[in-house]
């Protein structure tokens, strides 16, 4: 019986991801976006007992265009989703999809001693990880 290849989120995660504080404004947190080239942006915890939350061009558009709200007078913190389902850097990439699946995830923190280490998505799990589970 062949043993199966174990491949971690920590493997195929990307690293690449941004941070924004929640007392920052919509504009600025659209300027950072723009800035960096994503559309997506981490909020950095308030203090220790706090979450990390997420703000998106979709949430923007929702909670301050759609409303005809100000960019200029809505902080980060008034709109970002939280807290988030992260994923922890050392589980199987095939529970990962499933936790995706089930909760409907477009993308989650890794987190890993209380602190975001990197960025999963669908993306990274099929095109990353499922190359690398066919490699046997």
């Amino acid at each position: 019986m062949s043993k199966k290849k174990i491949i971690r989120v920590r493997d195929v995660m990307k690293t690449d991801f941004h941070t924004i504080d929640g007392n920052c404004t919509i504009t600025e947190a659209i300027h950072l976006m723009k800035q960096k080239k994503t559309s997506v942006l981490f909020v950095n915890k308030f203090h220790e007992n706090d979450e990390y939350g997420v703000i998106n061009a979709g949430i923007i558009a929702r909670l301050v265009l759609a409303e005809e709200r100000s960019a200029d007078r809505v902080n980060v913190y008034e709109i970002n989703e939280k807290p988030l389902i992260s994923v922890n850097p050392d589980m199987d990439i095939r529970y990962c999809s499933r936790l995706f699946a089930r909760y409907d995830l477009m993308r989650s923190p890794v987190i890993e001693n209380n602190e975001i280490i990197g960025v999963i998505s669908p993306v990274q799990l099929v095109l990353e990880g499922l190359c690398g589970l066919s490699d046997n």
